[in-house]
């Protein structure tokens, strides 16, 4: 089965550290579910917009995701701090756990959110 490809935003609407871009998820279920992409150093990474410890969106205002040293992404609510590119929690009270990864690509100064 192919890839199915939808269009997130430009390459050029991410900074590393910067404002994320929020989107919904069709998940396999049919239920939509919010996610985000930011960039982190050269990188785009998506995730699914809720925290491990509980089921809140992360950002404090509207793709608002990184911490104030634009390092780490924070949740908004009780500060659980995880790792921009790998979505671990490294500190906070889910410390270990992940947040849900999203299969993403950037081609031609596009982000896709990729789908099967």
């Amino acid at each position: 089965m192919a890839k199915e490809e939808r269009l997130i935003c430009q390459s050029s609407d991410l900074v590393s550290g910067g404002v994320g871009v929020r989107f919904d998820v069709e998940r396999t279920d049919g239920e939509k579910a919010p996610g985000f992409v930011i960039r982190y150093k050269d990188d785009a990474h998506a995730y699914i917009n809720r925290c491990a410890h509980i089921q809140v969106e992360l950002d404090w205002q509207h793709g608002q995701f990184f911490d104030d040293d634009e390092q780490f992404l924070i949740c908004a609510t009780h500060g659980a701090i995880y790792s921009p590119d790998l979505g671990v929690c490294v500190a906070g009270p889910c410390k270990g756990q992940r947040l849900e990864k999203l299969l993403i690509e950037e081609k031609g100064g596009k982000i896709f959110l990729l789908s099967e």
